[in-house]
């Protein structure tokens, strides 16, 4: 599986920034994203006061190269850029050996 990380920092970010990125997710990014051709499946991952990230997984290279182009060209126009105040520290293609579903599996609520 193709995989690709947009990570921007949160070191020189405002505050309030992550319930900025979190009404965000909730409110578009979400939905945006369920259902998208080509993805597998987004994460969206966080550490206060350090980085916020999007992890996508995709179900081919010709999907993660289209959207890796289409970000990359917009990127200082982009939310996470937007909402953060700075653009992304780390865009990084991957690959994912396997994924494991544990017995509660998956929970693919925009907000905990």
């Amino acid at each position: 599986m193709r995989s690709l990380t947009i990570r921007w920092s949160l070191a020189d970010a405002p505050d309030g920034v992550v319930g900025e990125l979190a009404s965000f997710v909730e409110s578009t990014s979400h939905a945006r994203f369920t259902g998208m051709s080509g993805l597998r499946y987004k994460t969206w991952r966080y550490r206060p006061g350090e980085w916020f990230e999007g992890h996508y997984v995709f179900a081919t290279s010709e999907a993660r190269a289209a959207f890796h182009d289409e970000f990359v060209a917009g990127q200082a126009d982009a939310p996470g850029t937007r909402i953060v105040g700075s653009e992304p520290i780390l865009v990084e293609a991957s690959e994912v050996m396997a994924v494991a579903e544990g017995w509660d599996g998956f929970e693919p609520t925009p907000r905990a």
